[in-house]
């Protein structure tokens, strides 16, 4: 059980010091929840629409631990509220919920869009602006030494509140998208938790890393609007260009990989969506290194007429900490409040 336990925290990466894992949650139905990393994203359906996503990943990972303190494994849950005001503008809010073993994280924003038309679509420029509630209770943790002597974790309940800053850019028409999107422009420091220990070296301490998306994706009529292929691709790096301002050495700190998911699916009749994909990770930022597989995922969706989503996601993990988990899943629901309208006119895909 040690090596399990040992496999984990080294996989999700550290709370304080050297190690940084991915801060930001992962989605395998991205293309539904695109608002969350990317406040561009706000209006491009041109009608109200809500969504919400729940996530659990490495689910089944507390049995194999054996352990009933905790869960040890992430979850995640995210609101997200967009409709137009008007010819050109869009508002929005977005909630993300996030919990991984003893650390949690609660973040609201509100969401503005500007879109304008561009080449043979449109083009979107948004920003977010909210508060960040980081919250820790490291008495879940079991500590090899004495907690008291590791000043670190002196503080057993620390809590942060710290704002947040975000931006993007969304081209999107009926037949192809394309985003990026910064939604954490600012680092926020959590070093202050520990006092002034270590406070000069920022190799000792913790902060909320910048995380960068890239997303693209097309809907292909195979027969008519009766089957539509829709491939799609999201790649997010983590710290990039985060240090060489400061000291370039500093760089090697970031730990995430840059991580992409492809995807593949088909819409039969505007109504089922049945799709594959596959998540990998290149060892070190932009496209260096070699590449390592992560889960491959299956999802569906049902567009009912009353314009409800509903839809669902399971991830076979393909780490090695998949021996000791059942995978990973989602549930979404959404709900288009002018759905029927939109059909009339020109359906999106995205």
């Amino acid at each position: 059980m040690t090596r399990k336990i040992t496999l984990l925290f080294i996989y999700i990466g550290g709370m304080y010091g050297m190690l940084m894992a991915q801060q930001d949650p992962m989605f395998t139905k991205y293309m539904f929840n695109s608002q969350v990393f990317n406040p561009a994203y706000a209006g491009s359906k041109d009608f109200m629409s809500v969504n919400i996503l729940y996530r659990e990943q490495w689910w089944g990972l507390k049995q194999a631990l054996g352990d009933d303190s905790f869960k040890y494994s992430p979850t995640t849950q995210t609101f997200a509220l967009q409709s137009p005001i008007g010819k050109r503008v869009s508002l929005g809010a977005t909630f993300i919920n996030d919990r991984i073993g003893a650390r949690s994280s609660t973040t609201a924003n509100f969401v503005y869009a500007y879109h304008f038309p561009f080449a043979k679509g449109e083009l979107s420029i948004g920003l977010q602006m909210g508060l960040i509630n980081w919250r820790a209770d490291w008495n879940k943790l079991n500590f090899k030494d004495p907690q008291a002597i590791d000043p670190i974790y002196a503080n057993s309940n620390p809590t942060r509140l710290v704002p947040n800053v975000g931006a993007g850019l969304y081209y999107y028409s009926t037949k192809f998208y394309a985003g990026f999107s910064i939604p954490h422009v600012i680092e926020n420091d959590l070093r202050d938790f520990i006092g002034e220990i270590d406070a000069n070296n920022s190799r000792n301490g913790d902060k909320f890393y910048r995380h960068y998306y890239f997303m693209a994706g097309a809907a292909i009529e195979l027969a008519g609007k009766s089957l539509i292929f829709k491939p799609s691709l999201l790649i997010k790096n983590v710290g990039l260009l985060s240090d060489f301002s400061a000291n370039q050495q500093t760089i090697s700190q970031v730990g995430a990989p840059t991580e992409f998911d492809i995807d593949f699916s088909l819409l039969f009749n505007e109504v089922f969506w049945l799709g594959v994909a596959y998540r990998s990770a290149f060892e070190v930022p932009l496209f260096g290194g070699e590449s390592s597989n992560d889960s491959a995922d299956i999802w569906f969706s049902f567009i009912l007429d009353n314009g409800m989503r509903i839809g669902a996601a399971y991830d076979f993990t393909l780490t090695e900490i998949g021996n000791s988990t059942q995978g990973s899943f989602e549930l979404m629901v959404g709900y288009d409040l002018d759905y029927k309208v939109r059909k009339v006119h020109t359906p999106r895909y995205f």
